[in-house]
């Protein structure tokens, strides 16, 4: 049975997943062993589910719930549906990936504000007030409606 069979550590130990999340999988249906040692509980797994954790490995690094993986293997998605479920996650990644570059410009712009800033020069020597207000003109904010709620804040 070794011979065929990888134990759960060394599975896991494979994938680089702890023997907890294996026990995980397992409970909820993604990935049961296709052998357990009725004497001392051992599970074995078969070259097929090493491809299986694979497969759930990568779907977890792209973004996606074990309760989302889960329906693939059990046939439950379709193909129409299993290639919307991939373009919502594609395209949510597309808005994580925007976003990502928004902030970093705005780091950008900081940044820039900052170096080429003379006042910054001294912002050790500065008042709390007088850092706030340096802050609040290096910081960009992330929408429009925050700016004028800060500006209206500010003037009250």
């Amino acid at each position: 049975m070794k011979n065929e069979f990888m134990t759960i550590g060394e599975i896991a130990d494979f994938f680089g997943v702890s023997r907890k999340a294996m026990r995980l999988y397992e409970k909820k249906g993604i990935i049961r062993p296709a052998q357990v040692d009725p004497v001392n509980g051992y599970r074995y797994y078969s070259p097929d589910q090493v491809q299986q954790l694979n497969a759930l490995t990568e779907l977890k690094a792209l973004g996606f719930s074990l309760d989302e993986i889960k329906t693939i293997p059990e046939g439950k998605t379709a193909k129409g549906p299993l290639l919307e479920m991939l373009e919502k996650k594609r395209q949510a990644w597309q808005e994580a990936m925007t976003c990502a570059g928004y902030k970093e410009e705005c780091l950008q712009n900081i940044i820039a504000g900052l170096r080429s800033c003379q006042s910054a020069e001294n912002i050790t020597q500065m008042s709390e007030q007088e850092r706030a207000w340096l802050l609040v003109k290096m910081v960009c904010v992330e929408d429009v409606r925050a700016q004028a709620i800060l500006s209206e804040a500010l003037w009250l």
